[in-house]
């Protein structure tokens, strides 16, 4: 079972600087002697049970593995918000693309259950949908933009690898099959794309139609939930996460009873849903709707 110590700002910075110590070819003992403290400390930070984070450890870790003083301003953040079980992101905190916090999450879950209900999932977006979305962004570079997608491109191998893929479980209101991003010919290849989707094996998508209402208030906003599977004992191996997307930032959730309640919302939404093969059909409908 986690230990009591473990928060989820300290978990992702405890990957980072396992990733970042291996980047620079250090032993976790040597790492420890050149940082001047205890094999047994470096080891319950990087594992992320630290009872408490010195922020200087952490910059004198940045400045030994050579990491980018972007990213170590992120780490620093990630140091100094190391006790809070609600994490709240500000946009203006956010690190560069390539080191975005929720995608280095994401990549250690192996289950992810998610509703949105007005886009298709980025997990699930095919490239001329990512590029209509960021058209709408005017500010944005197209250094930016091909980062963005590369970044997608890697979120995505999570679901199609072939060695453990992520088990993804969606529920899409009709209203991001139905709302058109770029053109309607994007979008017909988006809907075809996202029904092949549904037939992989670890993928489940199912469509909340309008008909179906606002079951326990599902017109709240789209959000995340992030497992990462259990011990040999059938224990979690990391608390469950729930990841909530805003426009000024991001907030993650962890205490158990803000867990359950969205684990719950889930359930409630999946029930209204419709099923995988009425969800197909539908998806394949509309795709052709766009189409005409």
């Amino acid at each position: 079972m986690p230990e009591t110590g473990s928060t989820l700002p300290r978990r992702q910075l405890g990957r980072y600087l396992i990733e970042w110590r291996t980047r620079a070819g250090l032993s976790q003992q040597k790492a420890a002697e050149l940082l001047e403290i205890g094999s047994s400390s470096l080891q319950r930070l990087e594992r992320g049970l630290n009872g408490r984070v010195h922020v200087r450890d952490i910059q004198a870790a940045c400045d030994l593995y050579g990491i980018p003083d972007d990213l170590a301003g992120f780490l620093v953040l990630l140091a100094r918000q190391s006790s809070a079980k609600t994490w709240w992101y500000q946009v203006t905190d956010r690190a560069p693309i390539h080191f975005n916090g929720y995608v280095k999450l994401e990549a250690s879950a192996l289950e992810l259950k998610t509703f949105q209900p007005q886009l298709i999932p980025g997990l699930l977006q095919t490239e001329d949908y990512v590029c209509a979305l960021f058209a709408s962004y005017p500010d944005e570079t197209v250094s930016e933009h091909e980062g963005w997608i590369q970044l997608k491109r890697q979120r995505q191998n999570n679901v199609t690898r072939k060695l453990r893929p992520l088990t993804l479980s969606a529920v899409v209101g009709e209203a991001a099959l139905r709302r058109v991003a770029g053109s309607t010919q994007v979008m017909a290849a988006q809907l075809r794309h996202l029904a092949d989707m549904s037939t992989r094996p670890n993928v489940s998508i199912r469509v909340l139609p309008f008909s179906a209402g606002f079951p326990r208030g599902a017109g709240n906003g789209s959000f995340v939930i992030l497992e990462f599977g259990t011990t040999a004992t059938g224990m979690p191996t990391e608390p469950t996460v729930v990841y909530l997307e805003g426009i000024i930032g991001n907030m993650y959730l962890e205490e158990p009873t803000d867990v359950a309640e969205y684990h719950k919302l889930h359930a409630a939404i999946e029930h209204a849903a419709l099923d995988a093969v009425a969800s197909r059909n539908l998806i394949r409908q509309i795709a052709r709707e766009h189409s005409a």
